[in-house]
């Protein structure tokens, strides 16, 4: 089975960042989509932010 979620923890492996960082990039996903805070971000959230590809995150993570 294959996570649909994508936590600070991992943004930090993906892009070489910190994790205090990647829970900034975590938190701007979240305010840019109108997110409430108990919602997750989606890897296709993330990887249309960074510019990359679903497959090369998931194959990341």
């Amino acid at each position: 089975m294959k996570r649909i979620c994508i936590y600070p923890k991992d943004i930090a492996i993906i892009t070489g960042k910190s994790y205090r960082q990647s829970l900034r990039i975590y938190n701007q996903i979240k305010t840019n989509l109108e997110k409430d805070k108990n919602q997750e971000v989606s890897i296709t959230e993330l990887a249309s932010y960074l510019g990359i590809s679903v497959e090369e995150v998931q194959k990341t993570i």
